[in-house]
């Protein structure tokens, strides 16, 4: 007999369901786009109409709260991963000011309008400013999509966002004690405890079991699946310990910052699937939530919904504004602040939650007084869907202008750059991919090249077809790290020539060559090919041997010369190395003079660097004393007819396969310019300058 789908509403049938969900994922955005609505606010929408108060084509059920709830986790997890952590610990004082401004003003205007406007208890007032003085961050998928997650006012406001939403749920934790009888000093060590414990777990625990997975399997998806069980036990730990999930996921995603770079397939997958699935999910749940017939129902909830609305996103603008102000920020960073401050969904509705449920006391007539009122909760729905819009807009309009205003100054000061990779070995044929990716300035996806040579006398088809065989490799590996990648094949009788053709055909500011991971470094390794290579190229050109993903490694080693600062090519690798250092720790040797100039460029920008005086190239193995288990190391290589370059330069291959043959290395020589080509690239080497400046 054959099984007929019930189509009433509502819907019942999990593919029914599941084909709804995905076509409002699909259409939803793309309609009201037109409109120039947010994505955001059309998913909630939607969630209105097809919710349990609108169409009542589905109900809010088990499977849209798990889903809604992985993605609420996504989000605050992707803003813990996204956030420059440098910045972060620059920030870190304005984080604080910022978070005690928007959770202080909206707390003290919340408690007077409960106490002195709607009449509530000493303990409710508390309660609903504290309700008011939490956010969530809803907004942060939109400021993602304009690639501004690494301005200063979005770090400072994800920052605010764990103070203010911890201090909210902090006052929810006291007076639900209070009225429980169990605010006892043994309650708050408990808390404070657990708190701690789970803190310390997340983020000294996670890194080093997530380093260690992703060191042993290069499976994608086991490493996805692995992400996501770390997101939800870090979650699990938060609430064990007595606060909410989203602190939990929000450490998971600082403690796998550095392990999961921005340009890496990891990363794109994370980003995928969230974006695709778990966050809409989640804020199609959140329109459910919604009533709007409570507007209609009773007078009461309408003047307590306009009084909740009018104070929630008064409060934040005035912390936002506030923050401006004394900082000295933009307006469009102001409106950013305050899109992200503004919306309020989860830890809101876990306070407001509690405090309907929450019965303090029983009326003549058995009535349960609660410790918030239906009208309060009623209006909290209709203030979620009002703080949400606004906060959309307000984030869409102030991250486009943000990142239009960053273009145009990259644009004014950086050159075109372009990375070739001759490949050759499949096997680290990843890792070079994945190096170049970090290497290359942020947001550009563009000019880097892979290369097969093959000898022109050479007819065989099968060495053709795993030449082109290896190249759809590198074109796939890129492309899965949403990077766009050129491959080129040639015939050449020599390789050198082969490869310092496409520089100059493609205009190559950069060469990555990669050291196979069984090969040993060897002086006729040096002078048969990268001589040949250096002689006839002027471009940056790295030496790299990977010995474990990139990403895992703490820390990087970086070995200068003496004067090196006075060559031309300095600024050049200087900008590799500055993004580099956004995920890792970064230490260098070289003389003070050196070290000073580098001091100078990294005061502006965020890098977590050390600096070790060294000049005797001679006594270079005592390098390897300081050497852990999970760094690398970086050489600065010279010309022999150049300032930098050290008669020790030499020995170099030979320490590499002695003391540093269990570390990855790289070996690094700068770009050269001769004086008719200085002449005419006078303004090329101005603007890099200016970059790292």
């Amino acid at each position: 007999m054959l099984n007929i789908i019930d189509i009433s509403f509502p819907l019942t049938d999990p593919v029914l369901k599941f084909l709804v969900i995905l076509v409002i994922i699909l259409f939803a955005p793309i309609l009201l786009n037109r409109l120039k609505i947010p994505s955001i606010l059309g998913l909630i929408i939607a969630g209105v109409v097809i919710g349990p108060h609108g169409l009542n084509m589905m109900e809010r059920d088990s499977g849209i709260i798990l889903s809604g709830t992985a993605g609420l986790l996504y989000i605050m997890f992707l803003a813990g991963l996204d956030i420059d952590l440098a910045g972060f610990r620059k920030n870190r004082y304005r984080s604080l000011w910022f978070g005690f401004l928007t959770f202080i003003i909206p707390m003290l205007l919340g408690f007077a309008a409960g106490r002195y406007v709607l009449g509530f208890a000493l303990d409710s007032s508390a309660l609903l400013g504290g309700m008011f003085a939490s956010h969530t961050l809803i907004a942060y998928p939109l400021i993602a999509k304009y690639g501004v997650t690494k301005n200063r006012a979005v770090t400072i406001a994800v920052g605010g966002t764990m103070i203010t939403d911890t201090l909210a749920l902090f006052v929810l934790a006291t007076i639900v004690g209070l009225n429980k009888g169990e605010a006892s000093l043994g309650f708050w060590l408990k808390l404070g405890g657990s708190t701690v414990i789970a803190i310390i777990i997340i983020t000294a625990v996670f890194p080093l079991i997530a380093r260690w997975f992703f060191k042993r399997f290069k499976d994608k998806v086991a490493q996805y699946i692995f992400v996501l069980a770390l997101v939800f036990l870090g979650a699990a730990l938060s609430e064990l310990a007595g606060i909410e999930g989203i602190i939990g996921a929000f450490l998971t995603g600082l403690s796998l910052n550095k392990l999961i770079p921005s340009a890496s397939p990891l990363m794109n997958r994370v980003e995928f699937v969230g974006n695709a699935i778990f966050i809409p999910f989640f804020l199609i749940g959140v329109g459910m939530l919604v009533d709007y017939k409570a507007f209609f129902r009773d007078f009461g909830t309408l003047e307590v919904a306009a009084l909740m609305i009018i104070i929630a996103l008064c409060s934040k603008y005035a912390a936002a504004w506030v923050t401006q102000k004394t900082l000295r920020f933009t307006s469009d960073e102001r409106q950013v602040m305050f899109g992200l401050s503004a919306s309020r969904v989860a830890a809101t509705l876990a306070i407001v939650s509690v405090g309907y449920n929450l019965i303090v006391s029983y009326t003549d007539v058995g009535e349960p007084v609660r410790l918030l009122s239906e009208s309060v909760l009623n209006g909290t729905i209709i203030m979620i869907l009002i703080t949400c819009t606004v906060a959309s807009f307000a984030a869409q309009r102030s991250a486009r202008n943000i990142s239009l205003m960053q273009t145009d100054q990259e644009d004014s000061r950086t050159y075109r750059e372009n990375i070739l990779i001759p490949v050759k070995h499949p096997d680290n044929l990843d890792e070079l991919i994945s190096l170049s990716a970090i290497l290359k300035k942020k947001q550009n996806k563009h000019g880097l090249y892979a290369l097969n040579v093959l000898n022109i006398q050479d007819t065989d088809t099968e060495a053709h077809k795993k030449a082109t065989e290896l190249l759809e490799k590198a074109q796939k590996a890129a492309s899965v790290a949403d990077i766009r990648l050129s491959t080129l094949l040639r015939y050449d009788n020599s390789v050198p020539d082969a490869i310092t053709s496409v520089i100059r055909e493609n205009a190559i500011t950069d060469l990555i060559l990669g050291l196979h991971i069984r090969h040993e470094m060897s002086e006729s390794f040096l002078g048969n090919l990268t001589e040949n290579i250096l002689a006839r190229s002027n471009v940056t050109t790295c030496i790299y041997r990977p010995v474990q993903p990139i990403a895992t490694v703490a820390r990087h080693h970086i070995v200068i010369p003496q004067h090196a600062e006075t060559e031309f090519g300095f600024p050049f690798w200087m900008m590799k190395m500055l993004n580099l250092g956004r995920k890792s720790e970064l230490i260098f040797y070289g003389s003070r003079e050196t070290l000073n100039v580098i001091l100078n460029v990294h005061l502006k920008h965020h890098i977590n660097a050390r600096y070790v005086n060294f000049n005797n190239w001679d006594d270079f193995l005592t390098i390897a004393d300081s050497f852990e288990s999970n760094d690398g190391l970086i050489v600065v290589m010279s010309r022999r007819d150049k300032a930098s370059y050290q008669t020790g330069m030499r020995f170099i291959p030979q320490y590499l396969n002695n003391q540093f043959n269990a570390y990855n290395f790289m070996l690094i020589y700068p770009m050269q310019l001769s004086e008719s080509e200085r002449i005419m690239n006078a303004s090329l080497l101005t603007g890099s300058s200016e970059a790292i400046a």
